[in-house]
């Protein structure tokens, strides 16, 4: 068995969660007098919500009003449009429409005069690691609340009652302890959510819990920038190539070189936007010869040239 064989896990869906990581980007601590509803548009990352005094009310993308009540929190992993409300009926207004004032570093504070005893919230922006197109990000339903997974996972109740009693009490440095508290908290929404099945026990997941199947999807998604051949691929299966060719392609519904190629090309976006990469760069990295056949490779599945997400990066920073 050859090193990369050796790293894969009996299950295949723990190692490529092994590597999902959540990267703060801002966090913000809200005091909230009544009535109020405000608009949240749509955004690439994540947004994390926790509340700390007096419920209050979301409306999901589908137009439905949830309560969100004391010691609630929420993770919407990708951004989707949505509301939060004192109740459904407030005259609402967009959030670029209130002043923040910045704590310390990455974390920000809303308040209206005179708000307390109003509403409490703690929220945060964060990355995933993945591209927006990675299978197990697109499954993730749009809003993933923790009373609908604590009966299950013990320890969110815990995670909960630390947050509120940091968040209540303002003390120094209290800001960052929440910020950090909030990424491993909406780390363990998306295990919990996992470890009950995904929702879903069909599609790209149960792909990857094939006993054989899962281990070569897992092995694609660690090592992305791998020039993964059809041949390597089967021999990990212990299979013949046309053999191996026709059972992922069965299971997962793509050819394994098609698959292969959706996979770096997702990665080469992250390189692209998250992490500003040349071109030329990302080409190499991918064992490209030029960055002509890198662009070729790249628009197909992506649907735009990379030099559209270097240009789009430049007007969002002028």
């Amino acid at each position: 068995m050859n090193d990369r064989s050796s790293k894969l896990a009996a299950d295949p869906l723990t190692d490529i969660l092994r590597g999902l990581r959540l990267e703060g980007v801002e966090y913000g601590r809200w005091e909230l007098k009544e009535p109020w509803n405000i608009e949240f548009p749509a955004q690439a990352t994540a947004r994390f919500y926790f509340v700390g005094q007096k419920a209050c009310w979301l409306r999901q993308p589908s137009g439905e009003w949830v309560e969100l009540r004391c010691g609630d929190a929420v993770l919407l992993p990708r951004g989707v449009a949505h509301a939060l409300a004192s109740e459904p009926g407030a005259k609402s207004s967009p959030i670029n429409g209130y002043e923040i004032k910045q704590i310390c570093e990455k974390v920000f504070c809303l308040s209206t005069e005179g708000c307390r005893p109003g509403t409490l919230l703690f929220c945060g922006s964060m990355y995933f690691n993945l591209d927006g197109l990675h299978p197990l990000l697109g499954m993730m339903p749009d809003v993933m609340r923790t009373t609908e997974l604590e009966a299950h996972d013990p320890g969110i109740t815990h995670m909960l009652e630390t947050m509120a009693r940091e968040v209540k009490l303002e003390r120094v440095g209290s800001a960052g302890i929440v910020a950090r508290l909030a990424d491993v908290l909406a780390a363990i929404i998306i295990r919990s959510w996992v470890e009950r099945g995904c929702g879903d026990s069909s599609g790209w997941v149960a792909a990857v819990r094939d006993p054989k199947i899962g281990k070569v999807l897992a092995a694609i998604h660690l090592e992305p920038s791998h020039n993964w051949t059809v041949e390597a691929l089967a021999r990990m299966m212990g299979a013949s190539r046309s053999g191996f060719a026709d059972r992922f392609a069965a299971i997962v519904g793509e050819t394994p070189a098609r698959y292969v190629t959706q996979v770096r090309m997702h990665q080469a976006r992250q390189w692209l936007v998250r992490d500003r990469l040349r071109i030329s760069v990302v080409a190499s990295r991918l064992g490209y010869d030029s960055e002509a056949a890198f662009s070729r490779a790249f628009k197909r599945v992506i649907g735009h040239p990379p030099g559209h997400f270097r240009t789009a990066d430049r007007q969002s920073a002028a």
